[in-house]
């Protein structure tokens, strides 16, 4: 079977399965606390960076407020998930950025605002201005892997390969599908092979 022809199939039954996918960070709708809220999510799960926000956005109600911040008491705020002293200097230094030069709808912009990576960038694509994006956190890296999309381990690599062989209209909301998959069903350690709607197309 071609990647192509994998690839629709997967499409079709993730829509099936998840058909209200959605980037589970929460935002309020700001754009700017989006793209915080995704560098804190890096090596740690959406619901631990949704639970430390909501005291972040109390105390730093603006980029303004969040750029000036005390780096000590943005630690303390963020002491529940990893990492989360590099984390405090990125949204600090994030913050002053967007201030300074606002949110722009490119990639090769994006990743120019302090501790943005591709992913973080691509998250902002596709949910803030509505463009095609493949997100290649943890899950859809593995996903990929496992079910014959890409060979390849480089999260740039594989955002490639998948953006060959996934449709433009569909790369936000298969992002978003296969990230979800990733954590219901086939989960790093005990992948739930059984209960796959995939399982018959798996090459793995």
């Amino acid at each position: 079977m071609k990647k192509e022809e994998r690839a629709g199939i997967i499409i079709s039954e993730l829509k099936k399965l998840y058909p209200h996918a959605e980037c589970m960070l929460k935002y309020s709708g700001i754009p700017e606390r989006l793209v915080v809220a995704t560098i804190l999510s890096a090596q740690t799960t959406d619901a631990a960076v949704n639970r430390v926000t909501p005291q972040l956005w109390k105390r730093y109600s603006t980029m303004e407020k969040l750029s000036s911040a005390d780096l000590s008491h943005v630690e303390e705020l963020l002491k529940t998930i990893g990492l989360f002293r590099n984390k405090a200097k990125f949204i600090v230094k994030a913050a002053g950025y967007m201030r300074e030069f606002g949110l722009q709808d490119s990639i090769d912009e994006l990743v120019k605002i302090p501790g943005v990576g591709r992913k973080t960038a691509n998250v902002v694509i596709g949910e803030i201005f509505g463009k095609p994006a493949i997100t290649v956190d943890t899950h859809v890296k593995r996903l990929s892997g496992r079910l014959g999309l890409s060979t390849n381990t480089d999260p740039g690599k594989i955002e490639l390969d998948l953006k060959k062989i996934i449709p433009e209209q569909e790369q936000t909301m298969f992002s978003h599908r296969l990230i979800t998959h990733g954590r219901q069903v086939c989960k790093a350690l005990k992948p739930l092979c059984s209960a796959c709607a995939l399982r018959n197309i798996c090459p793995s």
